[in-house]
């Protein structure tokens, strides 16, 4: 009996642990919780992020603070930890310069900024500067014969298509204390140059970095016709005679003239902050997986008389949407007791069409240790096709998953192959590919840290950063497989045995 008896414990333990290992798999199968993303549920949620509320989410604007509060608010809503001292916030400054107070005086008439001149620098004079003006015709090598121009004014006189950039660099290095350029004809033309300008410098991108303003003059007013005749005490007409050398002493004909200016730059400091949301994984949950989009885009622009928001459907709240599904379906398995192993931190950033500042200062300044960073998974536009693939099965651009890491770069595409069959195109995997799209989105930052990276892309379509990038343009169902390639990605990486390491050099 009890030999008996022990033949059947032997065979129950046995049988046990043939299919304890086939349990396992049942329990961790990632299929139900990839059913959470639905095209449904990105729709509704891009349907916000994408509306003219969120005025184009330009970062440090209203609107990318709305967004901001929208994604925190998913986080939150999901269970996710607040990883950053208690808040879903990565706060971070961003610095721009603008045009402070701005003149320039002439004939006892003062002309201002974006009005009648021009000031191309950031430098601050020291309060006003009166000084002599030297005219130098078209700023060449023998307009200068027999003239000082050592801590004087030059005007510089040129044709509309002709390149300023060579005349100043002569003019600075015969030490003229500072530059007057007139590059075009009549009022109007200077009119719209100014504009132009105007919008270029109040435009001008953030940057991480304070800029220093410089306290010597290193800059550059560009002048109307009018001021230029001003400055002198004639015409624009005789000063274009001159210029020309219709006569050989036209330019010993005008007079030196005076001209008094004052420059000043204001730096300005704009809030921003990245949205992060932590789900902590299992037995190896100091490993952690980064998931990134950036949810800013290019804001209001203005084209003719109205401003027109650019909604960036695609770019990037495409991405952006597809992370708070991924955030939704693993959260999900966590309270099912199917949590991944390793640690999760689906992350939003900011700053990124400034120039991916908001992914660069999380990695200068990383929540998690970079060294315990399995991966990025990066989504940057995947809700559109480009002409290429009008008429293609699905399809999704894979971008750098072997640069740093073979085993990624195979498990990539396996997971692929069994779950979602999308056609993986690596035309744009080519780093020396005219794009360079490798380099242009937010995995780059972590990928310079030598930490294994794969970008999902869908083409550069014909909306790119225009105000025709919107909701109804995005193919949800495409949209839905891509989300689900990059989950069941995620899935793999998560629950593995062995880390995702980059290949050995």
């Amino acid at each position: 009996m009890t030999s008996i008896s022990l033949m059947k414990s032997r065979n129950f333990l046995f049988l046990f642990i043939l299919i304890l290992p086939l349990c396992v798999s049942a329990q961790l199968s990632p299929g139900p919780y990839a059913d959470l993303i639905t095209a449904e549920q990105l729709k509704e949620n891009l349907s916000i992020i994408a509306s003219d509320a969120l005025e184009g989410r330009e970062t440090g604007t209203r609107g990318q603070k709305m967004a901001a509060a929208f994604i925190s608010h998913h986080f939150q809503q999901l269970g996710l930890t607040a990883p950053v001292d208690g808040s879903y916030y990565q706060p971070f400054d961003l610095y721009k310069t603008v045009p402070g107070e701005v003149y320039l005086t002439a004939a006892g008439t003062t002309f201002q900024n974006f009005k009648d001149v021009v000031y191309y620098g950031k430098d601050n004079s020291p309060g006003e500067v009166t000084l002599p003006v030297i005219f130098v015709g078209k700023g060449r090598i023998e307009d200068y014969n027999n003239l000082n121009v050592m801590d004087k004014g030059v005007l510089i006189l040129l044709g509309e298509e002709e390149d300023y950039r060579a005349a100043i660099s002569l003019a600075r290095s015969k030490n003229a204390e500072m530059i007057f350029v007139v590059n075009t004809r009549t009022a109007q033309e200077f009119s719209d140059y100014a504009g132009q300008f105007k919008k270029f410098l109040l435009d001008e991108r953030l940057s991480l970095q304070k800029p220093e303003v410089d306290n010597k003059n290193s800059g550059v007013f560009f002048v109307s016709p009018e001021v230029a005749g001003r400055i002198f005490n004639t015409t624009p007409g005789k000063l274009t005679d001159a210029a020309s050398g219709k006569t050989k002493s036209a330019l010993k004909k005008i007079s030196a003239g005076k001209a008094t200016y004052k420059t000043s730059v204001k730096v300005e400091t704009v809030p921003s902050e990245n949205v992060l949301g932590f789900l902590e994984g299992t037995d190896k949950k100091d490993e952690v997986i980064v998931i990134t989009s950036h949810y800013d885009h290019i804001g209001k622009k203005r084209q003719g008389e109205g401003d027109l928001i650019n909604n960036g459907a695609d770019d990037d709240g495409s991405g952006t949407v597809a992370v708070l599904q991924l955030a939704k379906a693993f959260a999900q398995a966590k309270k099912d007791g199917k949590g991944p192993r390793r640690s999760i931190l689906f992350m939003t950033v900011a700053g990124e069409e400034n120039g991916l500042l908001g992914s660069e200062y999380y990695t200068q300044y990383p929540v998690f240790p970079l060294e315990n960073t399995v991966v990025n998974l990066n989504i940057d536009m995947i809700g559109r096709r480009d002409e290429q693939h009008k008429d293609s099965p699905p399809y999704v651009y894979v971008i750098g998953a072997d640069k740093l890491s073979t085993e990624l770069h195979e498990l990539s595409e396996s997971v692929n192959k069994k779950n979602t069959q999308l056609v993986f195109d690596y035309t744009y995997n080519d780093e020396d590919h005219p794009a360079r799209l490798y380099y242009r989105s937010d995995h780059w930052n972590f990928a310079q840290k030598n930490i294994p990276i794969i970008f999902y892309f869908d083409g550069i379509h014909e909306d790119y950063h225009q105000p025709s990038d919107e909701v109804d343009k995005i193919e949800f169902d495409l949209l839905t497989r891509r989300s689900k390639c990059v989950f069941y990605t995620a899935w793999e990486i998560a629950n593995r045995d062995r880390r995702i390491r980059p290949d050995s050099k």
